[in-house]
């Protein structure tokens, strides 16, 4: 190893989300967790929940919508509701603010566990200055909002057309409409393949694809297949005194040690360290937590 490659971790480290006022855990258990949404209590499948919940069976009968999947697949199937919710409803974290929504995909816009990174965002942002960061796959724009509002230009990246114009919506929601942020809807591979012809730079990159997807235009994403690539073009991207790369991923058969590998393949000569573990729920009372994705972190 050179004196410039990134120092990596030895081992695993756990960023915990805890509840806040609009988002908490309540139980978990049976292959299946409880959360709160606002004013809506949820049932969602959890297939690691391999324990038993500690509420008792009313509290999960009470519950106002349930996702039950079908064909063996979590992310498959549909929501029953005790009594029909609205169809978008206002939620917070610290200044930011967005819609949650019943998904066909059982996700609600957004993904808690990742407030553990928003925090280490806000504080890295600020500590920055105005940092010129880029958010890859970026969703309904919590983590852009999040880095907006501490002070950073802000580049939002996602193919589908509908996504983006929930993080616009979002975005004047918190009162960031007016905020530095370009909101691109493109396929992910081709604007980082364009930015890096144009020597673009970034001194922070969020990277956090799924594990299948698709375009604009059709073009498919496959996680193990082309994520080396876009780490790798991501990594051309940082300017020289760049702060930051995260890389988030959601497979089943990765891990953050792989993403530590990769991240450390890619920013060779950079410096800097890399951090890399797991995103956990932690549930109310801090005695259970469920292990939600992998990460993997440099930083300069």
């Amino acid at each position: 190893m050179s004196a410039r490659d990134p120092v990596v971790a030895e081992a695993p480290g756990v960023m915990r989300t805890r509840g806040w006022a609009d988002y908490a855990l309540l139980d978990s258990g049976g292959g299946r967790k409880l959360e709160r949404y606002g004013p809506y209590r949820v049932v969602r499948p959890e297939p690691q929940c391999l324990w038993s919940p500690t509420l008792p069976a009313r509290a999960w009968d009470e519950a106002d919508a349930v996702f039950d999947p079908t064909n063996d697949d979590e992310d498959a199937g549909r929501w029953r509701f005790r009594e029909r919710p609205a169809d978008a409803w206002p939620l917070a974290y610290g200044e930011v603010k967005f819609k949650g929504r019943f998904t066909a995909f059982r996700h609600l816009a957004f993904f808690p566990e990742q407030a553990a990174n928003w925090e280490w965002l806000d504080a890295r942002v600020r500590q920055a200055g105005q940092p010129k960061v880029l958010n890859l796959f970026g969703y309904t724009g919590v983590a852009s909002l999040v880095m907006a509002a501490a002070g950073a230009h802000v580049t939002h990246v996602d193919a589908s057309k509908k996504a983006v114009a929930m993080a616009r919506e979002n975005a004047e929601l918190s009162g960031l409409a007016e905020r530095p942020i370009r909101w691109i809807t493109e396929d992910a591979r081709k604007y980082v393949a364009r930015e890096v012809r144009r020597g673009s730079k970034y001194d922070g990159i969020i990277l956090d694809p799924p594990k299948y997807g698709r375009g604009p235009t059709g073009e498919v994403w496959r996680l193990f297949e082309d994520l080396p690539e876009l780490a790798g073009l991501c990594a051309e991207l940082l300017s020289e005194n760049a702060q930051f790369l995260i890389l988030n991923a959601y497979a089943e058969r990765i891990s953050g040690a792989a993403l530590a590998g990769l991240l450390a393949d890619k920013l060779k000569g950079r410096g800097g360290a890399i951090e890399w573990g797991e995103l956990a729920l932690v549930q109310d009372g801090g005695q259970r937590q469920i292990g939600m994705s992998f990460y993997a972190r440099w930083s300069s």
